[in-house]
């Protein structure tokens, strides 16, 4: 039996539109809502009990708009909330984490020195150091929180090349970059800066995030309960943001041509 009901998909800003997008590309038949919490932005500066509050008012919206699954398209909302929201709902939730293993698998059994990004809270949250624990033991993994990258994409400034290259800067000047194998792009909108990181680091680096593999996971997750979109459905996309500043939806629909 398929379903056309909707996918609910939210981050704390816009960064989780690409994920959205992922999604879109693999599963062009879906329907899609897509919530941006620019207004409470970042959530990886805020308390647990913060994050998780909010992601369950977003969640509650969801829900009433008959979602059939939620993606938390964001790290940090997913270490504080997806167990509660599990424990809640009804409906497939699914999350993210920082695409270590990924990283740590990509070097063929030998040990890799991977530098993972991320915001604060993700990397101070015990999800994230669990699946440290399950890698440190064979590689080195550097933890490095980028709370500004988040900023710079929610003011509008992520095509200021001159303020992102010294951002950036600031966050990999302090690591020998000749020795790292790959750098994990831990949040969201992390993955925007790709090129950027691309032109700052040798050749060698891979860089590293878990978009492709969430959506394959959405994929499984709906196919398992046999809850795909019919195949001659047309999708949509709709696109929501808490902040009452125009600009933002400005940037929601930037973000999503790119």
């Amino acid at each position: 039996m398929t379903s056309n009901a909707p996918i609910g998909i939210f981050d704390s800003g816009l960064g989780g539109i690409s994920v959205a997008k992922e999604i879109h590309t693999l599963m062009p038949s879906e329907n899609l809502i897509f919530y941006g919490d620019s207004a409470n932005a970042p959530y990886g500066v805020r308390s647990t009990e913060d994050v998780q509050a909010l992601s369950m008012r977003i969640a509650d919206d969801f829900i009433a708009r008959g979602a059939k699954a939620i993606v938390i398209a964001c790290n940090t909302a997913t270490s504080a909330a997806a167990q509660l929201m599990r424990s809640t709902y009804d409906i497939p939730i699914i999350g993210m984490e920082p695409a270590l293993k990924l990283a740590c698998d990509l070097g063929g059994g030998k040990p890799q020195h991977v530098i993972v990004t991320a915001t604060e809270l993700t990397l101070r949250e015990k999800k994230f150091a669990a699946l440290m624990h399950r890698f440190s033991a064979t590689h080195t993994i550097e933890k490095q929180p980028c709370p500004a990258l988040v900023d710079i994409i929610e003011n509008g400034q992520f095509e200021d090349a001159e303020v992102v290259n010294k951002t950036l800067r600031g966050y990999l000047d302090a690591y020998d970059l000749d020795s790292v194998n790959s750098i994990v792009l831990g949040c969201t909108h992390f993955t925007y800066y790709r090129d950027y990181f691309r032109a700052l680091v040798p050749q060698h680096v891979r860089i590293v995030d878990g978009n492709e593999g969430t959506a394959r996971h959405v994929r499984d997750v709906l196919a398992e309960r046999d809850e795909l979109a019919s195949n001659n459905n047309e999708g949509t996309i709709i696109l929501l943001n808490s902040s009452d500043d125009p600009r933002m939806m400005e940037l929601s629909n930037y973000f999503w041509s790119l």
